[in-house]
C-alpha cells in the first residue's frame, strides 16, 4: 500500500526532528544520553529481500537492520525512513551496528559505528556563503556517516565562515577550503569544486548543501548508488521523496520549474533542480565545465542534460528535502529566472547538435 498524504507529511515532520537530534548526539563532549525506552528501541532483522515486509506502518518509525544498500532501499520505498536503516556491510561489524541500534533513541536517526567506507576515494563539495551557523556541525556529521573528504568552497563569506572552514582544515587532514574573492553563483562554485577534485584524483564528487537540508545519513546510498550510475539524483519526486518547511508558494516553484523542465527536456529525470547529488569523475571528464552556463540553481539542471547528452546513466534515489535549519535561503527571483531562459536553450541547442 502506497504511503498517503499523512503518512508523508508526518514522516517530512520526522526528517525536520531528526536533523535537529543529529547536532545535538554529535555534539563535542555531549552529555545529552539518548532518549528511549528500551520497549521501543527494538528494530527488525531483513537478512535477505525474502524478508521484506508487505508493507511498513510509517507511524511506528521503526528501526531496521539489513546487509546491503539494496535492501535499504527496498524498505525505503516501501515506506521506511532512511535515517532508521542500519546498513551493516563490512563483516564483523555486526555487534556494533546492534549496539547502535539499542542505544538510539526512538526516533533518532541511527549513528554508524564507523564511516561507512567504499572503493572510491570520495569527496563532498561545499559550497559556502555565511554558513558560521551550520559549518562545523555540517562537516562532523558528513564525516561521521561515510568517509569522505570535504572541501568547502567560500565565496568570501562576510560571517567568517571562510575563517571557520580554515580552523577545521588545520585540524583535520580529510576538510579542505578553497577560497574565491567574491559571491559568483553556485554553479561557479561547484564547477570550481569538481576541478579541484579531478586534479586530485577523486573518482566520486558529490555535491551538497551546508544548511543541513540534505540528510548526511543518506550520503553513503549516494556513493553505494553509483557503482552502477554516472549521476545519482537524492530526489524529492520520485516515490517515497518528500519535502518539508516550503510555503505553498516554494512548493509550487519547484514543482512547477521541474514540470517546465520536464516538457522541454523529457521525462527522464523527475527531479532536475535537485542538489543532492554524486557525479563519478569520469563523466565530470566528459562535460565541458567551463562552458557551464548557469550560475545559480538551474546550474543543476544544465549538469543533468550535459550527462544525459554525454551517454550517462542517471538513478534517483527518494530523500526527504527539509528547509534549512540555520541561516537564510538562498533562492531569489532571479534564480528562477535564470531557469525559465535555460532551459529552451538547452532544447534547442540539442536540436542544433542533430
Amino acid at each position: 500500500m502506497a504511503p498517503g498524504p499523512d503518512d508523508r507529511n508526518e514522516a517530512a515532520k520526522r526528517a525536520r526532528a531528526s536533523r535537529g537530534r543529529l547536532r545535538e548526539l554529535l555534539a563535542p563532549r555531549s552529555t545529552i544520553a539518548p532518549e528511549w525506552d528500551p520497549s521501543l528501541a527494538n528494530f527488525r532483522a531483513v537478512p535477505t529481500s525474502d524478508a521484506l515486509p508487505e508493507r511498513i506502518d510509517r507511524s511506528k518509525n521503526e528501526a531496521w537492520l539489513v546487509p546491503s544498500y539494496e535492501l535499504a532501499e527496498a524498505l525505503i520505498r516501501l515506506g521506511a525512513e532512511s535515517a532508521r536503516i542500519a546498513v551493516a556491510r563490512e563483516p564483523g561489524f555486526e555487534k556494533e551496528w546492534i549496539d547502535a541500534l539499542v542505544s538510539a533513541g526512538s526516533s533518532d536517526p541511527i549513528l554508524p559505528p564507523r564511516p561507512q567506507r567504499f572503493p572510491w576515494k570520495c569527496l563532498v563539495v561545499v559550497p559556502t556563503y555565511n554558513e558560521s551557523e551550520n559549518l562545523l556541525d555540517m562537516v562532523d556529521a558528513v564525516r561521521r556517516f561515510c568517509a569522505v573528504d570535504v572541501l568547502v568552497v567560500d565565496d568570501n563569506s562576510p560571517d567568517g565562515t571562510g575563517d571557520l572552514a580554515d580552523r577545521i582544515a588545520s585540524d583535520n587532514d580529510d576538510v579542505h577550503v578553497l577560497h574565491r574573492e567574491e559571491k559568483r553563483g553556485l554553479g561557479p562554485a561547484y564547477v570550481a569544486g569538481f576541478q579541484w577534485g579531478l586534479e586530485r584524483g577523486y573518482e566520486r564528487l558529490f555535491e551538497m548543501d551546508c544548511d543541513f537540508s540534505h540528510a548526511p545519513w543518506d550520503l553513503p546510498r549516494l556513493a553505494a548508488a553509483s557503482a552502477d550510475a554516472d549521476l545519482v539524483i537524492g530526489s524529492r519526486y520520485v516515490k517515497g521523496g518528500a519535502t518539508e518547511g516550503w510555503t505553498l508558494s516554494r512548493r509550487l516553484l519547484s514543482r512547477g520549474a521541474n514540470l517546465y523542465t520536464r516538457t522541454f527536456l523529457g521525462p527522464k529525470v523527475r527531479d532536475w533542480t535537485a542538489g543532492f547529488r554524486c557525479f563519478g569523475a569520469d563523466i565530470l571528464r566528459k562535460l565541458p565545465l567551463n562552458e557551464l552556463s548557469a550560475s545559480g540553481y538551474s546550474f543543476q539542471i544544465e549538469m543533468a542534460w550535459r550527462t544525459l547528452n554525454a551517454g550517462g546513466r542517471i538513478r534517483e534515489l527518494p530523500i526527504g528535502f527539509v528547509d534549512r535549519n540555520e541561516g537564510k535561503s538562498k533562492m531569489s527571483r532571479a534564480i528562477a529566472m535564470e531557469a525559465v531562459r535555460l532551459v529552451p536553450r538547452l532544447r534547442l541547442r540539442r536540436r542544433a547538435v542533430r
